[in-house]
C-alpha cells in the first residue's frame, strides 16, 4: 500500500494505483497540461472511497510505502484508465513533436 500526500492531505491507496497516478502526473507535467483524476482510496475505517486530484505541472505528489491493517487496494479498471489517459497524452505529445517547423527554409534554398 502507499500513502499519497497531496495538498496537505494523505490518501491510502494501492501500489499500482499510486504508481499510475504518479506516471500520469509526470506525463501531464511534461506536456504542460493539467487534468482532474479520480482514484480509489481507503478511508480510515477501511471502507472504500474516492479522491479527486488536480494534477499538472505544478503538482507536488508524493507516494510513500506504508503498512496497513487493510488488504491491498486493487482496482484494475482505475489503473487501466490512468494508463489509457497517459497513453493518449503520449500520443498527442509525440504527434506534436514530429511536426516539422513551418516557415523554415531548407539550407539549399538559402
Amino acid at each position: 500500500m502507499k500513502v499519497i500526500s497531496y495538498a496537505g492531505g494523505d490518501y491510502l491507496t494501492g501500489d499500482d494505483i499510486a504508481i499510475a497516478l504518479l506516471e500520469l502526473s509526470r506525463g501531464l507535467a511534461n506536456a504542460e497540461a493539467s487534468q482532474t483524476v479520480e482514484i480509489p482510496i481507503l478511508q480510515n475505517d477501511g471502507s472504500r472511497g474516492t479522491a479527486t486530484f488536480l494534477v499538472g505541472p505544478a503538482s507536488q505528489i508524493v507516494a510513500v510505502d506504508t503498512k496497513s491493517e487493510f488488504d491491498e487496494l486493487v482496482d484494475e479498471d482505475a489503473v487501466a484508465h490512468l494508463k489509457q489517459v497517459q497513453t493518449a497524452l503520449n500520443s498527442v505529445a509525440r504527434t506534436q513533436s514530429e511536426r516539422e517547423p513551418t516557415g523554415w527554409a531548407d539550407a539549399d534554398d538559402i
